[in-house]
């Protein structure tokens, strides 16, 4: 009986056909990865500025490499868009 039933679900997989999942990531994920990119460039930058002492290349640089290594890049690879609710009296149609 078992081995009837799992037969039938198994021929019922293979005629199903395979749904296309697509990317998971969207063009507001790959903006802030842009975003991030170039406040990373933009820290290595401030951080090559001479002289090695200046308010640039020891408060400003690591600041903004800290906000692109930790928090913009995270961020752009974790968001998603929310998915709009069906309906507002709680039923789903």
């Amino acid at each position: 009986m078992k081995e009837a039933k799992a037969k039938q679900i198994r021929q019922r997989a293979r005629k199903e056909p395979l749904r296309s999942q697509g990317l998971p990531l969207n063009a507001i994920n790959y903006g802030l990865f842009a975003l991030g990119l170039g406040v990373i460039i933009i820290g290595y930058l401030a951080l090559a500025q001479p002289p090695a002492d200046s308010f640039m290349s020891l408060t400003l640089a690591p600041i903004l490499l800290v906000v692109g290594y930790c928090i913009i890049i995270p961020v752009a690879i974790l968001y998603q868009k929310k998915k709009p609710l069906g309906s507002t009296n709680g039923k789903e149609t």
